[in-house]
């Protein structure tokens, strides 16, 4: 029997503050271990990521913080809202994101929780905390570059 496809990828949830809030070095697309509520809530597009990250625990990453609601045709068998779910990576990345979470400042953070062809993944990134003063820059950058694209498109259209 073929195997349906459901090529693409559908985003459930993005973290647009941790790009606003850390320096972003190296991402990772990493599988989720999931209950089968979770997977039904999270078809129906609800989760939050805002809370979430990562850490070790011994050689295994975990994911925490996030949550998934619980799914409401659920029974008992419902899952807990922000439990600890298993990250899934191949061990030279696990080993790559260890060492490297180890020197001071570094820390994993979730971007975007969505399916790809019929599997839940998660990207994840291995960032270094911003400064106040860095997030007012790139604010500021960020005005500014709007400011002259609208100026060069007035000039253009005018």
């Amino acid at each position: 029997m073929a195997k349906a496809t459901n090529s693409g990828r559908k985003v459930v949830a993005s973290n647009r503050k941790a790009r606003h809030d850390y320096l972003i070095e190296d991402t990772f697309e990493a599988g989720i271990s999931l209950w089968g509520t979770e997977v039904k809530a999270l078809r129906q597009g609800r989760a939050s990521l805002v809370d979430g990250f990562a850490q070790f625990t011994g050689d295994e990453l975990w994911l925490e913080g996030v949550h998934i609601p619980e799914y409401t045709q659920g029974t008992w068998t419902n899952h807990a809202p922000r439990r600890r779910r298993k990250l899934l990576l191949h061990r030279v990345e696990l080993e790559r994101l260890k060492r490297k979470t180890a020197e001071s400042g570094r820390t994993i953070v979730p971007l975007a929780l969505y399916f790809k062809d019929g599997r839940a993944k998660v990207e994840i990134a291995l960032a270094t905390g911003k400064k106040a003063y860095d997030k007012r820059q790139a604010l500021r950058e960020r005005q500014d570059r709007r400011e002259a694209e609208r100026i060069l498109h007035a000039r253009n259209h005018g």
